[in-house]
C-alpha cells in the first residue's frame, strides 16, 4: 500500500512451523487464534505467532524475543538463520492476539490477517538496514497511539489501532473477545471471537 502507514505483515511459511521458540503462547491467545478456522491446532496458532515475529524482523530489523537462552540451534534456512545469528530466541509467551480481518470479496488480493501485538520491551535487538527506499517498508516510525490514528492509514489499520486503544484500557486482558472483521453479501461485519 504505497504511501500508507501499515503494520509489518506477511504469511506463514513452512519454516515458521519448524522454528524453536522460548515459552509458549498464552492458552487464551492460542484459543482465540484458533477460533473459526478450518483446522484449529496449537501448531497453527504457534506458526501464526512465529510468522509475525519473522515478518517483523525481516521488514523492520526488530528482533523480538529473549537473549537468555542464546541463539537457537539449527534454525530453518533463510530469515530464521539470520534471526538466530542475533543470539536471540523468539519468545511467544507475551504475544497477544488483537484482531482478525478478511479482505472483502472482489478484491484483486485477499488476506485472512491476524493482528498480533507485543510490548516493545520484548524487542531484544534491532538490526540496521531493513528499512530503506527499496524495501517493503520505506519508513519506520514510533508514534503515540493517538498520533498514529491520525496518520494516512488503511481503514483496517485504523480499526486495529482503535481496537488496541480499547484493549489497553482493559489492561490487555487475555480473556477479552477479539474483533473479527469481514464482509458477507456486501455487509461489513465486526464480530467477536
Amino acid at each position: 500500500m504505497p504511501g500508507k502507514f501499515v503494520f509489518p505483515g506477511g504469511r506463514v511459511e513452512r519454516e515458521d512451523r519448524r522454528m524453536t521458540a522460548a515459552g509458549a503462547l498464552d492458552a487464551q491467545v492460542e484459543e482465540k487464534l484458533n477460533t473459526r478456522v478450518s483446522r484449529p491446532s496449537p501448531s497453527f496458532a504457534r506458526a501464526l505467532a512465529l510468522a509475525a515475529i519473522r515478518e517483523t524482523f525481516e521488514e523492520t530489523g526488530f528482533v523480538i524475543g529473549v537473549a537468555d537462552y542464546g541463539a537457537p540451534e539449527n534454525p530453518p534456512p533463510g530469515a530464521w538463520t539470520r534471526f538466530a545469528a542475533t543470539g536471540v530466541h523468539p519468545a511467544l509467551d507475551d504475544i497477544d492476539f488483537l484482531a482478525r480481518a478478511i479482505t472483502p470479496p472482489g478484491r484483486p488480493r485477499r488476506f485472512d490477517a491476524r493482528f498480533l501485538v507485543v510490548d516493545a520491551r520484548l524487542i531484544a535487538k534491532r538490526i540496521d538496514g531493513a528499512v530503506h527506499s527499496e524495501a517493503e517498508l520505506v519508513e519506520l516510525v514510533w508514534t503515540p497511539l493517538d498520533e498514529a490514528r491520525s496518520l494516512d492509514l488503511p481503514g483496517i489499520t485504523h480499526a486495529a489501532l482503535d481496537d488496541l486503544a480499547q484493549a489497553l484500557e482493559g489492561g490487555l486482558d487475555k480473556r477479552r473477545p477479539r474483533p473479527f472483521y469481514r464482509e458477507v453479501r456486501g455487509k461489513r461485519l465486526r464480530e467477536q471471537l
